[in-house]
């Protein structure tokens, strides 16, 4: 016989005592403890977000979910309701397709509601519209020596029935009864009787009437792959070579270009920074009576090194204006550095007014003067390559007249004459003008402003 016990463990409501008898309110207050205690055990801390708590896990809790579990229905897509509305009839029925000639009938399951109707797929048989012609405009003007109006008509029918799709109207041809055409004389005899048909009617003519075909260069584009196809991988490694050949010559052809405009725009600095410091030096002269607190003369800025020019408001130190910009590399500071040692400048030198002024220039000239030596090296070793090039064409016995003077070794010098054409080809010579030689030799105006240092 059971106990108190076995009804308190049964229904889960455990005690001290086990013995004794089970009375009526210990079996209702059982759920309202178990909650009771529920709730005091996992009590949510203060602070922590609801969601954080929600992943926490211990034994006497359930895992979270692996996946999403949310069955709100949100901006989710509604999913259907069946059985709210009645089935719609379908009936077992004969159809017909308008667009076959032979009248066959079928049948197929349809809706009540469209019994009758047009079958829907039929709006989809395109036809192509092929003229016709009659036998008195033939013999006036469709007649053709090269065609008989029985191989006329021929061609007409099967392109109606296969829609112009000429490669299958080509393959049903009757060469049996009528010589071997080919699918380039078959185009061209039906678009040129459809081009006369739309002269004669013109109200009845469409755009694929009028539409001209050149036969001629249909053979020879068909020929051209033809030739293409069938190239051995020779040809094919021997033709990828020359592509490369070609993509070479283009690239140094551009170089060459932009290593004369580089140059151009050198010496043009060149003269522009002489006639700088010229017209600087008689402003300077004219404006000495003036007074010392006049403010100086702006001057020009130099084509080698742009300097930042301090006109905001506020106190600035007059050494901010030697230090060089950003924009001027590595290697031209390392040169610059290396010349003023060589030269024993300083490379910091007193700050004063005339200093700043004429040590920025100074740096300035050196920076020109270094692209300078760099275009005159790359010519240098432009010019050599083409003279070995030469003189390699000479050895293989392919060189021609000669161009040039006489060169080191007795034989013409063709070099020049080649960076001659290559300058005429780029539309800049390489070579300057006597007068901005003799006034830009290099080395002359940094020395002068090393002297006044």
């Amino acid at each position: 016989m059971a106990t108190g016990a076995d009804a308190r463990e049964i229904l889960g409501c455990g005690g001290d005592n086990d013995s004794g008898p089970l009375s009526k309110k210990d079996i209702i207050n059982s759920d309202m403890k178990k909650a009771k205690k529920s709730t005091d055990a996992y009590k949510r801390p203060q602070g922590m977000p609801r969601e954080v708590y929600a992943l926490l896990y211990s034994d006497k809790k359930d895992a979270p979910p692996l996946l999403p579990s949310d069955t709100t229905q949100g901006y989710r897509t509604a999913k259907a309701k069946l059985g709210c509305k009645k089935v719609r009839p379908w009936k077992w029925m004969p159809f017909t397709n308008s667009a076959r000639r032979d009248g066959i009938v079928l049948y197929h399951w349809r809706l009540v509601t469209e019994e009758g109707k047009d079958y829907p797929w039929s709006k989809y048989n395109k036809t192509v519209n092929v003229p016709v012609y009659s036998d008195q405009e033939y013999q006036q003007h469709l007649h053709d020596d090269g065609w008989t109006k029985s191989e006329t008509d021929h061609l007409f029918d099967l392109a109606k029935r296969f829609d112009l799709r000429f490669i299958v109207v080509q393959d049903r041809y009757d060469h049996q009864q009528f010589r071997k055409r080919s699918v380039e004389d078959l185009k061209e005899r039906y678009y040129s009787v459809c081009a006369k048909l739309a002269k004669l009617h013109p109200s009845s003519s469409n755009g694929a009437e009028s539409y001209v075909f050149d036969a001629n260069h249909e053979r020879r584009r068909k020929d051209q792959l033809e030739r293409l196809f069938n190239r051995t991988p020779e040809q094919v490694a021997e033709e990828e070579y020359l592509i490369q050949e070609l993509r070479k010559m283009e690239t140094q052809k551009k170089e060459r270009a932009r290593m004369a405009q580089d140059l151009q725009k050198l010496i043009t600095a060149a003269d522009t920074n002489a006639e700088t410091q010229c017209a600087k030096r008689k402003a300077t002269k004219r404006k000495l009576p003036q007074k010392q607190g006049a403010e100086n003369p702006p001057v020009p800025e130099t084509t080698g090194i742009k300097f930042p020019d301090f006109k905001s408001s506020g106190v600035t130190l007059r050494s901010q204006r030697m230090k060089l910009p950003s924009s001027v590399g590595q290697k031209k500071i390392k040169a610059i550095e290396q010349i003023l040692t060589e030269q024993e400048v300083d490379l910091n030198p007193i700050p004063t007014e005339e200093v700043v002024q004429m040590f920025n220039d100074l740096r300035s000239d050196l920076v020109l003067l270094y692209q300078l030596k760099q275009a005159h090296a790359s010519c240098e070793y432009e010019e050599q390559t083409l003279r070995h090039r030469h003189q390699a064409l000479l050895k293989m016995g392919g060189a021609g007249t000669a161009v040039g003077g006489p060169g080191p070794d007795g034989q013409p010098d063709c070099a020049g004459a080649e960076l001659k054409e290559q300058a005429d080809g780029t539309g800049v010579s390489l070579t300057p003008s006597p007068r901005k030689q003799r006034e830009w030799i290099p080395g002359s105006s940094p020395a002068k402003k090393i002297k006044r240092l």
